[in-house]
């Protein structure tokens, strides 16, 4: 399941790349055969038919949100002509671009959704460290999921790095993966892809900014591939929470992940934080 797991976070966070099954399969540490026979049995589809129909999908999206350049939008998603993109489309969904982009909506065709990996819950969580963190100025870009939408999130990450070095005022190297609870009685999350800046000012158009106030965190590692972080929350807020005497505050920030210089984003590996906000007469 883990080789899945891996192989789904990669195509997620390389959609517009011209990747193919041996660079999946290096990234989720699995042979092409293993790989493809894994693949398979759990999503119903070959490596590549995913990949086409994720990306094709992902581009029927910005079509119905009015972009007007098809060309633009094909070269986004990993295609190198319009022609090539077109063929493409009209042999997935039974229509041209063309017709999307002049409806403004994607009813008319099935989309592929990122698709969701179970996670495995049992893992072994090592005691947290404890440190005050902020204030943090935060930005990037900010989306609603249910969550049954996690699946989504990489390329979420994919979007936010493409626009992230017009970001002014950065500072230092981490970024951030910060949950929110919903505004209204959703059942799901806001998820963020951040950076931290100086300056709230001048965002670019699409992102959002967010000022964290200092807090108290109870810290953990994550030390395994990204994609499965849904094990590490699973044992937080399960197991640790039943047990720790610490008291989680209430807060609309329920979970930061901070990414620094050992993570790789290419890989997925490398380890990261996984911030939980506590109670604490230290918090301002």
């Amino acid at each position: 399941m883990k080789i899945v797991q891996r192989a789904i976070w990669f195509i997620e966070s390389h959609l517009a790349d011209p990747i193919g099954l041996s660079a999946v399969a290096a990234a989720s540490g699995a042979s092409r055969f293993h790989l493809s026979r894994s693949f398979a049995h759990v999503v119903s589809q070959s490596v590549s038919s995913y990949m086409r129909s994720r990306r094709l999908s992902e581009a029927a999206k910005l079509l119905a949100d009015g972009n007007a350049d098809i060309l633009n939008v094909a070269l986004s998603v990993g295609y190198g002509s319009h022609e090539a993109f077109t063929r493409a489309f009209h042999a997935q969904f039974g229509v041209l671009p063309t017709h999307v982009k002049t409806q403004r909506t994607c009813a008319a065709i099935t989309l592929q959704e990122p698709f969701f990996v179970p996670t495995d819950t049992t893992t072994r969580l090592d005691d947290p460290s404890y440190r005050n963190e902020g204030p943090l100025l935060l930005a990037g870009i900010r989306e609603f999921r249910t969550f049954e939408e996690r699946a989504g999130i990489p390329d979420q990450w994919r979007r936010f790095v493409a626009v992230m070095g017009d970001i002014a005022n950065q500072n230092a190297t981490s970024t951030f993966g910060v949950c929110f609870e919903p505004a209204h009685d959703e059942e799901g999350f806001d998820y963020m892809a951040a950076v931290s800046v100086s300056s709230l000012d001048d965002l670019p158009e699409g992102l959002t900014g967010v000022r964290l106030p200092k807090r108290r965190y109870a810290v953990f590692q994550h030390k395994d591939h990204v994609s499965t972080i849904g094990a590490t929350c699973a044992a937080i807020f399960g197991d640790w929470k039943q047990a720790t005497a610490d008291t989680l505050e209430t807060s609309p920030t329920s979970m930061i992940e901070c990414y620094g210089r050992s993570f790789d984003p290419e890989t997925g590996r490398g380890g990261f934080e996984v911030w939980i906000p506590i109670e604490s007469d230290t918090n301002s």
